[in-house]
C-alpha cells in the first residue's frame, strides 16, 4: 500500500463527506437548462431561460397572488370517502392516504381568501400534485363552498384550474360535480359577482367540460395544456394530424377559447385590475 492510500485512509476517518442537497438544482421539463432551486422558486418556478411555466402547487399560488402573502385559508366540506369502496391496483383509501402524505393536504381544492393588489377575493387553487387535482366529491363541495363563501363577502370567486378530469374512483357521483359546481356559478351569476378562471397546466376532462370554461372571464398562464379529450384520442377518431400546438393556451387565445394569456409575474396585477374593474361595473 503506497503512502497515499494510506494518507487518504486517515483523512477520510477525521473529515466528514460533504453531502450535496437532491434539491439544489431544478432541471427545466422545456429546455433541460440547470436552474438553482432557490432562483427558480424566488423567479416563481419560471425558467428563466425558455419561460417555461412549472406546475406549483396551492399554498405556493396563495404565496405568490395575495398581498404580502397573507390570507386566510377557507374550510371545506368533508364529505365520505370512498363512497364505492373502489379498489384497483390499491384500495382508494390508500391512494388517498398517500396523496395527502405528500401533499400535505386532504384534497385536490384549496379555499383562501384575501386580497390581490387591495381588491378582496375568494379564491380555489387545484395542486396537480394531489391525484392529479382530479374532481370528486371533496373537490366538488370545495367549489360550492368557495362560490357560497365568495357570495357572502360580496366579492369575486377567482378559479385556477388544474386537473387530469373526474376522479375514476368515483364513478358517476365524480361526473355529479359538474352540475353541482354549474348551479353554484349560477348563484355567483344571480349575485352579479364576478367569476374568473385562470387556465393552468394541465386542465382537462370533465374540469374542462364544467367550471373551467364557465367564467365571466378567462385567463390562461402561457403554454398551458387545455382540453377535454387527449390529442392522440382526437387525431384517432377524426383520422387528421392535428395543428401544431394545439390545445395550447396561445392555440385557444388566437381561436377565441380564452380571453387572455399572462405570464405569471403579471397575475397579480391583471386579476387586481380586472377585479376593480368587474366590482366597478
Amino acid at each position: 500500500m503506497s503512502w497515499l492510500t494510506r494518507s487518504r485512509q486517515r483523512l477520510t476517518g477525521f473529515i466528514a463527506r460533504r453531502e450535496t442537497p437532491d434539491n439544489l438544482w431544478t432541471k427545466c421539463k422545456s429546455c433541460g437548462a440547470m436552474l438553482y432551486t432557490k432562483e427558480f422558486e424566488a423567479n416563481l418556478s419560471v425558467c428563466p431561460e425558455c419561460g417555461h411555466h412549472e406546475r406549483v402547487g396551492a399554498v405556493a399560488r396563495f404565496d405568490m397572488l395575495f398581498d404580502e402573502g397573507a390570507y386566510q385559508r377557507l374550510k371545506a366540506p368533508a364529505p365520505p370517502e370512498d363512497p364505492l369502496k373502489f379498489k384497483d391496483q390499491k384500495r382508494y383509501p390508500d391512494r388517498l392516504k398517500a396523496a395527502r402524505a405528500a401533499t400535505g393536504e386532504t384534497d385536490a381544492l384549496l379555499l383562501a381568501k384575501g386580497a390581490i393588489k387591495g381588491q378582496q377575493a375568494v379564491v380555489g387553487v387545484q395542486d396537480f400534485a394531489f391525484m392529479g387535482g382530479s374532481m370528486g366529491i371533496a373537490v366538488g363541495a370545495a367549489f360550492v363552498a368557495g362560490a357560497r363563501a365568495a357570495i357572502e363577502a360580496r366579492c369575486p370567486f377567482v378559479m385556477f384550474t388544474a386537473a387530469g378530469g373526474a376522479r375514476m374512483q368515483e364513478g358517476i357521483l365524480s361526473l355529479m360535480q359538474m352540475p353541482a359546481s354549474t348551479v353554484a356559478i349560477a348563484e355567483l351569476k344571480d349575485a352579479r359577482l364576478p367569476y374568473v378562471v385562470v387556465l393552468t397546466d394541465p386542465t382537462t376532462g370533465g374540469v374542462t367540460a364544467s367550471y373551467a370554461m364557465l367564467g365571466d372571464v378567462h385567463i390562461a398562464e402561457p403554454g398551458a395544456l387545455i382540453a377535454f379529450a387527449g390529442a392522440r384520442v382526437i387525431e384517432s377518431t377524426i383520422r387528421q394530424k392535428l395543428p401544431e400546438g394545439f390545445q395550447r393556451a396561445e392555440y385557444l387565445l388566437e381561436h377565441g377559447m380564452v380571453d387572455m394569456v399572462v405570464k405569471r409575474h403579471d397575475l397579480a396585477g391583471t386579476l387586481g385590475n380586472l377585479i376593480r374593474h368587474l366590482m366597478k361595473a
